[in-house]
């Protein structure tokens, strides 16, 4: 016998010698992390949130022409927060983080990402909380695998376990924040990281129950849509052009930031001059159309229970797509996916009054599936979202619509092609 094969074997006998451990449960310690992830995350949403509504409120009496110099000040603040303390980064950097950096993603800088995100967010910037609270769980996961001396995948899965429970407290579904956290890391990799999901689950129940339970939230729909009733195998087709059309706009969306950052590019000045431009930009178009401030939560409602007329939606689309691309550019902080929804039902409504035979909820729900799809390529997590803000009980005709997005999307996704040339992926790693 080789002495390989005599090694082998003696390693075998070994493991046969060793008592037989039962655990009849698929429990462990690891599972108690995840947890403690959850619980920690929660608090962390639902205390943000709280202090989100407090500083919303407070600004919100500021009105009419007083936005324009209001939504400057909170800029030029946001600004010099950054510069100051520290810049955070923003989600492309985070996603190659976890790609390329070992799953890491370094919490100092969470300081300067909840003021600056607090401001921009609460005095009516066109993006929202989702992306920081992410950003601030995700890296609270890193923090937490670092004290238990994890590594490698372990270390990775529970990063993304952080991003999953920060989403899912924000939008209340479990599963879908727990898909989006791997779909975000864009089709290619997902698959890679699928052993996160397990931990990413776990993790967004235990946060989803403590951010309830923090904030009052209810179970239900947010967004109040009229009820849905299937009247054909053609409602597939309908969804389908609906969310073509809506892949139209997602593009013109993507263009629009390209313009915009190019602007904002053209030069080299500091942050917190570009906060401070971007503020007087989105204050002037808050006054014009209120309804464009803010990043959509409260808005969407507010869009459908108003009978908008055909030119008044044709303009706030036009003035929320450039709102939003200004925000993301001029170094304002926060997250586009419900800014995205609010497109999307804007064109829901105007497809609607051109077509009145189309069945409005179908459209409006295809158009907010299709245009955050085309953006963020996260098909599946997006369907579930949807289903859960809206109480659309009907996952086929999202499915539909969301899967027409993905595949007429940009081929360079939309966060990857938001890298600077002179960032890299230490910026906010230190």
């Amino acid at each position: 016998m080789k002495l390989k094969e005599r090694r082998k074997l003696i390693t075998y006998l070994n493991i046969l010698d060793q008592p037989i451990r039962f655990n009849p449960f698929v429990f462990s310690r690891t599972f108690l992390l995840w947890a403690i992830l959850g619980l920690i995350s929660g608090v962390i949403a639902g205390l943000y949130w709280i202090v989100l509504e407090f500083l919303t409120h407070k600004i919100a009496v500021f009105e009419g022409w007083q936005v324009i110099p209001v939504m400057s000040l909170c800029g030029l603040f946001a600004g010099l927060i950054i510069h100051f303390i520290g810049d955070p980064g923003e989600i492309h950097l985070m996603v190659d983080n976890i790609k390329f950096n070992k799953g890491k993603l370094d919490p100092k800088n969470n300081p300067s990402m909840i003021l600056s995100s607090l401001l921009c967010v609460a005095s009516g910037g066109s993006l929202g909380p989702e992306a920081p609270l992410v950003q601030i769980t995700g890296s609270t996961g890193t923090w937490l695998g670092k004290i238990f001396r994890l590594k490698g995948e372990e270390l990775r899965s529970l990063s993304i376990a952080g991003m999953a429970s920060g989403f899912t407290a924000l939008f209340g579904a479990p599963l879908g924040g727990s898909l989006f956290s791997l779909e975000i890391l864009h089709h290619k990799h997902s698959l890679e990281y699928y052993k996160a999901i397990i931990p990413a689950l776990v993790a967004s129940s235990f946060s989803y129950v403590i951010f309830a339970l923090i904030v009052h939230l209810g179970l239900g729909a947010v967004w109040e849509l009229s009820t849905y009733e299937y009247s054909g195998i053609f409602d597939f087709g309908s969804a389908i052009l609906f969310a073509i059309v809506s892949t139209t706009i997602g593009w013109g969306f993507i263009y629009c930031v390209k313009f915009f950052k190019s602007l904002f590019e053209k030069r080299p000045i500091p942050i917190y001059i570009k906060t401070l431009i971007g503020g007087i930009l989105l204050g002037i178009i808050s006054y014009y159309f209120p309804l464009t401030r803010y990043f959509g939560h409260h808005e969407i409602n507010e869009l459908l229970t108003n009978d908008l007329d055909l030119n008044l939606l044709i303009l706030l689309l036009i003035f929320k797509i450039v709102a939003i691309s200004i925000t993301v550019t001029s170094g304002w902080r926060g997250g586009f996916i419900i800014p995205l929804f609010f497109v999307g039902a804007i064109l829901g409504l105007i497809i609607h009054q051109l077509f009145p035979s189309t069945n409005l909820t179908l459209a409006i729900i295809s158009c907010m599936a299709a245009i955050n799809v085309c953006v963020t390529r996260t098909p599946m997590s997006t369907t579930i979202l949807l289903a859960t803000l809206t109480g659309f009980s009907y996952f086929i005709p999202i499915l539909f619509a969301s899967l027409t997005g993905y595949f007429l999307a940009p081929k360079i996704p939309f966060i990857s092609s938001q890298m600077g040339k002179g960032e890299n992926l230490n910026q906010n790693i230190g």
